[in-house]
């Protein structure tokens, strides 16, 4: 390797350890419609506004991710934050676990809400989004969308992702 690249991979071995110690909630990202039903487990959501025309959230997909284009072609998706307890479906999302019966969709209830994209009944909090935008950034696409629909539960934590683990909110 070259000095730089050498430097360039400290760099990014530094800003992985780093960012392990940003805990982040843990959710699954759906889609459903023409292109077929998908949905892949991220850390990276938020919200961008409450305010304007409509609400507007974004999630970050890897370009690699075969829920990608499905989001993409079906303009459309449901960031589900899943609460603790809820290990196995982020795994199952995520493909660190095998998928029962081949299909990641049995292993939560679903629902559709208003843009038909999947809603997992027993999340903690669903957003059903309308794809309005995306770019691809790197390794990554950034998808932003107007929130068409929420559901919440009434109670629940949410399941948390740092140091490289799941983490439980302490009870304050």
């Amino acid at each position: 390797m070259t000095d730089r690249q050498d430097g360039e991979q400290a760099l990014r071995d530094a800003f992985l350890e780093g960012m392990s110690r940003s805990a982040a909630s843990v959710s699954v990202v759906t889609t459903d419609g023409p292109a077929g039903r998908g949905g892949v487990t991220v850390s990276a959501m938020t919200s961008i506004s409450a305010d304007g025309e409509f609400p507007t959230m974004l999630t970050c997909l890897n370009a690699t991710s075969s829920a990608l284009p499905l989001v993409l072609e079906n303009g459309c998706f449901c960031i589900n934050v899943l609460r603790t307890g809820q290990t196995d479906i982020s795994d199952v999302f995520s493909s660190r676990r095998p998928a029962p019966g081949g299909d990641k969709f049995n292993a939560v209830k679903v629902a559709t809400l208003v843009t038909g994209a999947p809603h997992l009944t027993e999340a903690l909090v669903s957003f059903d989004c309308r794809l309005i935008s995306a770019e691809k950034l790197g390794t990554h696409h950034i998808c932003i969308g107007a929130v068409e629909a929420v559901r919440s539960s009434p109670e629940g934590d949410p399941l948390l992702y740092g140091m490289r683990k799941y983490l439980r909110p302490e009870d304050h």
